[in-house]
């Protein structure tokens, strides 16, 4: 279990963390999400111990990371996948890391194994390509057979093969019931992976829930497609509901289902050739949620 209590991490005048508070529960993936700038690195340095809070605790399986004495059988970390030797072969890699925590080299085969490395395991590391790096990064993470597993960006640079790999190691990872931490910019992946979500923007917790919740918090839209489209905005326009057009003829509408706005459009006469219900996605749902807390956003072309 990863506890983060009212945690605050200020960088002299910078507060990268504002008061933060959440828990990655054993026997789920936890998606941790927010946009560039929003504190996700820091803290997940503070949770392994690699910055020390201004206030506040975090704490893995009660305790804080330096207090355990024996770090990499509590909890695997995969931060950064090139931190790692570029003259090392991925076999020495970690047979190091083993090493400094009495792990048997048994258990560096079976990761080498799990991770696909097996055939590559005494090439130089500074050779890899970026997808076989994050499969070492990964395969560092699982060394010590933790119980919490926190991976920064787990995909990154995998194939296919890889990112199906990955989603069912986490998967099944969680079904043992571990604690599963997962930080990423792929919406569409995470909405597939994760159980619940925790959402930062600007050092501060905006969402502490479940995928199915934060989506449907987006809502629905509802495509109109009428040679009548003017006519009938004004037939749907009440409070609650929001009419928007950017094609001409038809109608994105919110704040009214398609049963209602089929009703009314028979009720007056109003033909329809289309209407459609869009169900939003994790990625629809983000954005409207960090809206304002993007630090660095990009101008439209």
């Amino acid at each position: 279990m990863i506890e983060v209590r009212q945690v605050t991490k200020r960088y002299g005048p910078k507060t990268a963390v504002d008061g933060l508070t959440f828990t990655a529960q054993p026997g789920q993936v936890t998606g941790f999400l927010g946009p560039n700038g929003a504190g996700k690195s820091t803290t997940m340095r503070m949770i392994i111990g690699l910055d020390e809070p201004t206030e506040g605790t975090v704490r893995v399986n009660g305790r804080r990371y330096r207090e355990h004495a024996a770090p990499l059988r509590e909890i695997g970390a995969l931060l950064e996948a090139r931190s790692v030797h570029p003259g090392r072969s991925a076999r020495s890699h970690l047979l190091g890391l083993a090493r400094t925590h009495g792990i048997p080299r048994q258990r560096v085969d079976e990761v080498l194994e799990l991770s696909g490395l097996t055939a590559v395991a005494g090439k130089r590391a500074g050779a890899f390509s970026l997808g076989m790096g994050q499969r070492l990064g990964i395969a560092a993470a699982l060394l010590g057979d933790p119980a919490v597993v926190m991976l920064d960006e787990p995909v990154n640079g995998l194939d296919p093969e890889g990112v199906l790999w990955v989603r069912g190691l986490l998967g099944s990872l969680a079904a043992e019931g571990r604690t599963v931490m997962l930080s990423s910019h792929l919406m569409a992946e995470t909405a597939l992976i994760a159980d619940h979500l925790v959402v930062v923007g600007k050092g501060r917790l905006l969402a502490d829930t479940s995928v199915k919740d934060l989506i449907n918090s987006a809502g629905t839209e509802v495509r109109v497609g009428s040679d009548e489209a003017d006519r009938l905005r004004g037939l749907l326009a009440r409070p609650g509901v929001s009419v928007a057009s950017s094609i001409e003829g038809e109608l994105d509408v919110t704040g009214m289902d398609a049963r209602e706005i089929g009703a009314i459009a028979s009720a007056h006469g109003v033909p329809l050739y289309q209407l459609t219900t869009r169900t939003a996605s994790l990625e629809d749902a983000f954005m409207d949620l960090t809206r304002d807390s993007i630090e660095y956003g990009s101008v439209p072309a």
